[in-house]
């Protein structure tokens, strides 16, 4: 499973992102991020494309081993704590 460390800038951060487009704000923000709690109000029924096991295995799997495609997630996560200045404590590691 994807080692998410739940700094919620993923939901934060959704503009350009076509199938979340109804779930923007206007600000880049998801209409279902809880702020307080960096956690998602409809987690259970999120969309597919916030799913990371979901979409490797419906769509990315023809690309990536999975752990490939957790490195380049991850990358994605840790880039946006680095501009966020996030705590190091939120890094994404793979593990081998």
């Amino acid at each position: 499973m994807f080692p998410c460390t739940s700094c919620g800038l993923c939901c934060q951060n959704i503009t350009g992102i076509d199938e979340l487009k109804e779930y923007d704000l206007g600000n880049g923000i998801c209409k279902y991020f809880n702020g307080i709690s960096n956690q998602c109000k409809i987690y259970t029924t999120r969309p597919r494309i916030c799913q990371i096991e979901t979409m490797f295995e419906v769509k990315y799997n023809k690309y990536y081993t999975k752990k490939e495609f957790y490195t380049v997630n991850a990358k994605a996560c840790n880039s946006l704590q680095i501009s966020y200045g996030i705590n190091e404590d939120f890094k994404v590691n793979i593990k081998d």
